[in-house]
């Protein structure tokens, strides 16, 4: 029995997933959020393939040594740049710093994340959920368009979330000051903003030969929101963990919309895993999307102003 269109992500997490042997050789592939979970998976998987990695890690001791692992098990010789996303000013610095480095990019993959139960600020005092998932990428991705634009195609993935389809984006309350904060529903809405805020990354840069694509990574284990108070922690690790894939599921489902030859010139486009489907509605009324767009802009630009 097929589900109506709203409810087709529940089949498509137990579809068979695609693969692909394509190769990554000489291709710079930079990913945020790789120190642990999806984003270490992914670099492992992306490093066999050949790809040039520069990961953008907030911890410096975990990313050294997955550097040093990725070098010593796949002759991969990564850059690390260090960068609290929590802090649109490192977002700048290490977006500059990549810039600077690798005049062409091919993959960029905006994984990092958060989750909190409690509602938090980041320094530039925006809800940290919507800062870190939301505005960091877009600052980033901002930064990087023209490098990206310098290769002879290339790719962004954002690592979105079902959990969208529960959220809650509330345009003039993003920092969730005017509504009690729940954790689950600022998470969702910051991945609303995401999916808004890519869409029209896709449509501004379909004839440059760069293309946008989102994908949820399948529901798998990660550390995300192990920060939370210990009760959350506790649930998390001895009973929700129990029923979770292993994230290698999602490293080898992000290495196929990276790599695969299928995927070029798909853009604007949002996959479960490696199958595409519709995201919730709400995510795609361009009324919101418009709004989302202009607003982020504003947020960011302090730290665009003489750079591009």
């Amino acid at each position: 029995m097929k589900l109506p269109e709203e409810l087709q992500f529940i089949q498509n997490n137990l579809k068979t997933q695609k693969t692909t042997d394509a190769r990554m050789d000489g291709k710079v592939c930079v990913i945020t959020g790789s120190t642990s979970g999806i984003g270490y998976e992914a670099v492992k998987r992306l490093a066999q393939g050949g790809a040039q990695l520069v990961m953008v890690c907030r911890n410096a001791e975990k990313a050294v040594e997955i550097k040093q692992m990725l070098a010593a098990e796949y002759g991969c010789q990564a850059e690390v740049v260090i960068a609290d996303f929590q802090k649109l000013s490192e977002v700048q610095r290490a977006g500059l710093e990549i810039r600077q480095n690798y005049p062409e990019i091919h993959v960029l993959i905006n994984n990092a994340g958060v989750f909190k139960k409690r509602r938090r600020l980041t320094p530039d005092g925006h809800e940290m959920t919507f800062g870190v998932i939301h505005l960091a990428s877009f600052l980033l991705t901002k930064l990087l368009a023209e490098n990206l634009k310098k290769a002879a195609s290339s790719r962004v993935l954002y690592i979105s979330s079902e959990a969208h389809r529960f959220g809650w984006l509330k345009v003039n309350d993003l920092n969730w000051s005017t509504r009690p904060f729940i954790g689950m529903l600022a998470y969702g809405g910051a991945k609303i903003a995401q999916i808004h805020t890519a869409m029209v990354f896709a449509d501004m840069l379909k004839d440059s030969g760069v293309t946008v694509n989102l994908m949820h990574p399948g529901a798998v284990r990660t550390n995300i929101g192990m920060d939370n108070p210990i009760i959350y922690r506790l649930y998390n690790r001895y009973i929700l963990q129990r029923f979770l894939k292993d994230p290698a599921h999602s490293a080898e489902a992000i290495y196929y919309l990276a790599a695969d030859p299928e995927l070029d010139g798909v853009t604007g486009k949002y996959f479960n895993q490696t199958i595409e489907e519709k995201p919730a509605w709400y995510s795609v009324r361009q009324e919101q999307r418009a709004a989302v767009w202009e607003l982020s802009e504003a947020l960011v630009q302090p730290y665009l102003r003489e750079v591009l």
